[in-house]
């Protein structure tokens, strides 16, 4: 075992074993599975690196005697290369393998809590190659200490790229993806006045461009807000689970989700908001100790009525408590322009009461007309970079200046839904999610913080390394 070891390091340390090793990889993972031929330009620095050596004589040996030599410059440079190292070896890993994100909101409570830190893995799915290249590492769309500098920039616009995974997205998956609404962000504070006539500064960094634009009107929007476009890599990213893919008809009935006619299968997680009628108040700690998230729980003294989200396990445990009268799960039947696609008259729909509506699928050709527009406009127009206008008078569609009939998609969509099924912004209120926006798969829980604590007294130990299902 001692001679086979030994004879490993001597073959090993022939600089043209090495050499053929390491390209063969290099080859392998930059030129072969990214498909781009570009790459192979790096064989000749490899080469360098262990055959020729010019670059070594050429510079860096002069760089490391002045290095040596220059006490100063020398402490400066260990910081510069061993952030460079960080960058060269993790920027590559946060592309082509995994990605790191945190649960700002409850949206997919009770399966993700806020706090949780994720691991999604990008080869499920294949990496998605930057769209925007040219960008500062490790930080999504604004530079670190500032709330509107973008962190990349426009120069070089690549297309939309995908590796080769080892799946496809599927029903019930958890999914992260960039937020379809956020190609336009409008960001800064607004003035309103309450019942009262009291002004109050309203942050609408977190609200979607195209609600305010909806409820405010563009002209305000532009005049009180910064309005900012951000490519596709650089929109926030939401996670949700997706319920219906590609070629699917997805329906909801008083809040049950339907796919091709069959009702989705039961998820833990899932909780609606509930009417609870009760003789007294509940304390909070019967609540913690149920595991109700206190921050989402809402009272009427005169009423006598909690209004909350619950599981189908938590209901039960409810029901246990003496002071409960009645527990009724609560449907909105009120359609509203805040439901995709934003038109109430042609499409009457709410959160609980949705379509059926058909999940575009690439390749698939759909007739177009006034009436089932507003579902296809926005696809056509912002996902697929099409023109689209609409002659009023004898209700001719043009795409890219040409009078069309109907529309073939280039892309698969899918439609995603968060587990807090009336606390989430979903695709029942911006519509669907474009295969370009697809990140990756959230696989588990790496880490999970209490909101309100630090990592030395919040930590939920329970939920270390939990799968996501």
């Amino acid at each position: 075992m001692k001679k086979a070891i030994e004879k490993l390091r001597e073959i090993w340390g022939n600089k043209w074993v090495r050499f053929s090793v390491v390209s063969l990889i290099y080859v392998l993972w930059f030129v072969v599975w990214t498909r781009n031929l570009l790459w192979l330009l790096g064989v000749a620095v490899i080469y360098d690196i262990y055959i020729s050596k010019y670059i070594n004589r050429l510079w860096l040996d002069r760089y490391r005697a002045y290095k040596k030599d220059h006490k100063a410059f020398r402490k400066a440079m260990e910081w510069v290369e061993a952030l460079l190292f960080a960058v060269v070896v993790v920027v590559p890993l946060k592309i082509y393998f995994f990605g790191m994100y945190v649960i700002p909101s409850s949206s997919m409570e009770r399966t993700l809590l806020t706090g949780d830190y994720i691991f999604v893995s990008k080869l499920h799915y294949g990496p998605k190659m930057p769209n925007t290249p040219l960008s500062f590492p490790f930080v999504q769309n604004t530079l670190p200490l500032t709330e509107t500098t973008p962190s990349y920039l426009e120069w070089i616009q690549w297309p939309y790229k995908r590796l080769a995974g080892r799946d496809i997205v599927r029903n019930d998956d958890v999914v992260v993806f960039n937020f379809p609404e956020g190609d336009t962000v409008a960001l800064g504070s607004i003035t309103v006045k309450d019942e009262y006539g009291r002004s109050t500064d309203t942050d609408v960094s977190t609200t979607s461009y195209y609600e305010l634009l909806r409820s405010l009107g563009r002209e305000k929007v532009y005049s009180d807000l910064k309005v900012m476009y951000r490519p596709v890599d650089k929109r926030e990213n939401y996670i949700k689970r997706c319920v219906a893919v590609a070629g699917d008809t997805i329906q909801v009935i008083d809040g049950n989700v339907f796919v091709n006619g069959r009702q989705q299968q039961n998820i833990p997680g899932v909780q609606y908001i509930y009417l609870v009628s009760v003789t007294s108040p509940i304390g909070n700690r019967a609540f913690e100790r149920l595991g109700i998230n206190t921050e989402e729980v809402g009272y009427s003294p005169e009423a006598g009525r909690y209004t909350m989200p619950l599981t189908a396990e938590g209901v039960e445990l409810l029901k246990s408590l003496p002071e409960v009268k009645e527990i009724v799960r609560y449907i909105n039947r009120i359609p509203g322009e805040s439901i995709f696609p934003h038109d109430p008259a042609r499409y009457p729909w709410t959160e609980d009461i949705f379509g059926p509506l058909w999940v575009p699928k690439a390749g698939t050709t759909v007739p177009l007309t006034l009436e089932n527009l507003p579902l296809y406009e926005r696809i056509i127009r912002n996902y697929e970079g099409n023109t689209l206008e609409v002659n009023r008078t004898d209700g001719t569609i043009y795409i890219n200046g040409t009078p069309a009939t109907d529309y073939t998609f280039k892309m698969d969509y899918y439609f995603m839904m968060g587990d807090n099924r009336h606390n989430s912004a979903d695709s029942r209120f911006w519509g669907f999610v474009p295969e370009d926006h697809i990140e990756g798969k959230a696989s588990f829980v790496w880490l999970s913080i209490t909101p309100g604590k630090n990592i030395f007294t919040g930590i939920r130990w329970d939920r270390m390394f939990r799968g996501i299902h």
